[in-house]
């Protein structure tokens, strides 16, 4: 896991990770580490690959979290969820495994991710988790995200 001081993304030319195991998340101090707030990422053009056909999937992910003493540098960030374009991992694979990453490498006071995955066959699938309850007195709104509706 990078430090703090061992970035290695932030001011540098950086090719895309091959997976995401191969990708490096940055982290960097939190400038605020006495106050409880809610930092949100959107990746609306999520993509990876059905593990069974090698057809991409799309997702819309939203992740919320409540920083501790870290924040996830926000370019080693993008190259990760980048690296899953070529990565084969069923929906919910991919959403738990992308939080649980972030939950090792910042320990946030609460994490939350939805994966909003676009239909193939005719069926979305919706992934949610999040580590626990969001702690008292955060402004936590709505991920804003409309649920799926067909044509019917």
């Amino acid at each position: 896991m990078a430090s703090a001081t061992d970035h290695t993304t932030l001011g540098k030319q950086t090719a895309l990770p091959q997976s995401p195991e191969e990708a490096v998340l940055d982290r960097v101090p939190n400038p605020h580490p006495d106050t409880l707030y809610v930092a949100r990422f959107t990746a609306p053009e999520f993509t990876s690959l059905c593990p069974v056909t090698g057809q991409p999937d799309f997702a819309h992910l939203v992740i919320d979290y409540v920083p501790g003493d870290w924040l996830v540098e926000s370019k080693s960030l993008k190259l990760y969820l980048g690296a899953f374009r070529n990565h084969g991992a069923f929906h919910e694979d991919c959403t738990i495994a992308i939080a649980k990453r972030l939950v090792e490498l910042l320990a946030p006071k609460y994490l939350r991710i939805g994966g909003y995955w676009y239909p193939r066959g005719g069926i979305p699938i919706d992934v949610f988790w999040q580590t626990g309850p969001c702690p008292d007195g955060v402004w936590l709104p709505d991920q804003g995200v409309a649920p799926y509706r067909g044509r019917g």
